[in-house]
């Protein structure tokens, strides 16, 4: 059975003489709790989550998401659907907004239990996403889940920013 999940990728574009008007960030989270925290390459993610249709449509999901695993609201901005992208029995749809306005001094990371070690029988909690990063899309696609990267070309499509890898 597939899930579905959703997420909200936020950009900012870049405005400088030293960048293209083209040119843009991306906000990424890397991935909290144990598993992850030695990781970095293939590691972060859009903020994202499971959602049932039949309770909330994918953007109310991936409004939620954002809020629940950043501690913040998300942009305010008027979305921009990317699609949806298969990763691994699940498939995300995913939206994009301007977060160039967006407040991330207090951020408080949304949390998850685990038992830890395992077969400890011991539960303890971890942070869902334990950072976050403006990063160019050539960067992010370094460092997310290789299923997320289509995102960024996707993005960069809307733009008008160059592909990415």
């Amino acid at each position: 059975m597939v899930t579905l999940s959703a997420g909200l990728l936020a950009y900012r574009r870049l405005s400088s003489s030293d960048h293209p008007p083209t040119s843009f960030e991306v906000l990424i989270a890397h991935m909290g709790g144990p598993f992850w925290q030695r990781k970095d390459a293939g590691a972060w993610t859009i903020p994202k989550g499971e959602f049932d249709p039949a309770v909330e449509s994918a953007l109310e999901a991936a409004r939620r998401e954002f809020r629940e695993e950043l501690g913040v609201e998300p942009p305010a901005g008027e979305p921009i659907e990317l699609g949806s992208f298969p990763a691994a029995r699940k498939v995300i749809t995913v939206y994009a907004v301007d977060g160039s306005a967006l407040d991330l001094s207090d951020l408080v990371f949304g949390e998850f239990e685990l038992e830890w070690p395992p077969g400890s029988g011991r539960r303890a909690r971890f942070p869902e996403v334990d950072r976050i990063a403006w990063l160019p899309p050539a960067a992010a696609a370094e460092k997310l889940t290789a299923s997320q990267r289509p995102v960024l070309t996707a993005l960069a499509a809307v733009l008008g920013g160059r592909a990415v890898g």
